[in-house]
């Protein structure tokens, strides 16, 4: 099964083409907040590096936060315009849980932060196991401080992943955690074919028009509307 993966969620923005058997093709940039000019010549590109048209995919997975808002829309967007054009189904995965996957061969358990900015971050924890990781608290945004707070009080060692960890690593190092390097700070279009087609083996399939970003909070051009508004 051929599946195209997009990823937008953070500052970074990919693409991969693959199927269980690995990944043909894959590009990512960094681009400030440029995803919208990035996405469309990157899901051109792989596909003649992977020597593939569109047509023969068989799905579309996304990363569907939670995430930058701006970036998480262009990436869902498009994965919706491609999947719907296509007539094939879909495969949405968190951001959190596309942190944790390379992290899996850690011995201690994982939380996987974005930074959310405003000074917050989007977190969830996992368990490393055979086969991969298995989440065991589900998705949520809190201040740094906070987060660390409850780590330090569960006492058991933690590897934390994610740009979230990278922009607040002042607060997270600490005795119980150790924060992962650059290469785990974003979540990649890889992982996310890789983690797609085991779904797709299962059959874990979505139609286009029920897939919904993650965002957890009001974008923050709302936010700073209301601000202002009650100023």
């Amino acid at each position: 099964m051929l599946i195209l993966g997009i990823e937008s969620a953070t500052a970074r923005v990919g693409c991969a083409i693959g199927s269980l058997e690995g990944v043909l093709a894959s590009a990512h940039s960094s681009r400030g907040r440029r995803h919208a000019e990035a996405l469309a010549p990157q899901i051109k590109f792989i596909a003649e590096q992977a020597g593939v048209s569109l047509r023969e995919l068989d799905a579309v997975a996304v990363d569907v936060g939670p995430g930058l808002y701006t970036g998480l829309r262009v990436g869902v967007t498009t994965a919706l315009s491609i999947a719907t054009t296509l007539r094939v189904p879909m495969i949405g995965v968190t951001s959190l849980d596309l942190l944790a996957f390379p992290a899996a061969l850690t011995d201690r358990k994982i939380v996987a932060v974005v930074d959310a900015r405003r000074a917050e971050v989007f977190h969830a924890s996992y368990q490393p196991g055979p086969g991969g990781v298995q989440r065991i608290s589900e998705p949520a945004v809190a201040r740094p401080g906070d987060l660390v707070a409850a780590i330090e009080a569960d006492g058991e060692p933690v590897l934390v992943v994610g740009d979230g960890a990278a922009a607040h690593v002042e607060v997270f190092r600490g005795a119980h955690v150790e924060v992962a390097d650059e290469s785990f700070a974003h979540p990649s279009a890889g992982s996310l074919v890789a983690l797609a087609s085991a779904r797709a083996q299962r059959e874990e399939f979505v139609p286009p028009d029920e897939i919904e970003p993650l965002y957890l909070r009001r974008p923050d051009a709302e936010a700073k509307w209301e601000a202002k508004a009650g100023t």
